[in-house]
């Protein structure tokens, strides 16, 4: 078994703590902003708590239909939040699973919001460099999407 990581960081204007509510709002948000990718989130067992299980289903522009997913651990006061994809075909049948660690952290003007991926890969097949930068665009994308929703609506975030 072997494993590719995947690096994002996109900086932010916005403080650390404000960012990280958005991000902690993905369920809600991400469909409305990035529907061409995801179509629903929806939480099928727990409270959004560690052990959380939630179901995405895609939207037509990624060539997957749906997934499961389990939050690992979550930090508030820390910025930071795990979770793992367990099941779906976004896993392309090479993956056992898919670990996601996320953290938004303070900088001078703002924040960056990073993002650590690994795909745990079954054998030696591994996501090509291809998929791994449609991946990456694909979460710079959303994050820019969820920050503009949470400009958009300074009551809430």
């Amino acid at each position: 078994m072997s494993i590719v990581t995947l690096e994002v960081e996109v900086p932010s204007k916005f403080p650390a703590n404000r960012v990280f509510k958005a991000f902690s709002d993905f369920d809600i948000i991400a469909p409305k902003v990035n529907p061409q990718v995801f179509k629903s989130i929806e939480t099928v067992e727990g409270n959004g708590d560690v052990g959380t299980i939630k179901i995405f289903t895609f939207g037509d522009g990624v060539p997957f239909k749906s997934a499961k997913y389990k939050v690992d651990a979550l930090d508030i006061s820390n910025n930071s939040y795990s979770y793992s994809f367990i099941e779906g075909d976004n896993l392309m049948g090479i993956l056992d699973t898919i670990n996601y660690h996320v953290k938004v952290v303070s900088s001078e003007g703002g924040c960056v919001f990073k993002q650590t991926v690994k795909y745990n890969c079954k054998g030696d097949e591994k996501p090509s460099k291809e998929f791994l930068e449609k991946e990456k665009e694909l979460y710079e994308n959303t994050y820019k999407a969820i920050e503009a929703y949470a400009a958009a609506h300074p009551e809430t975030y």
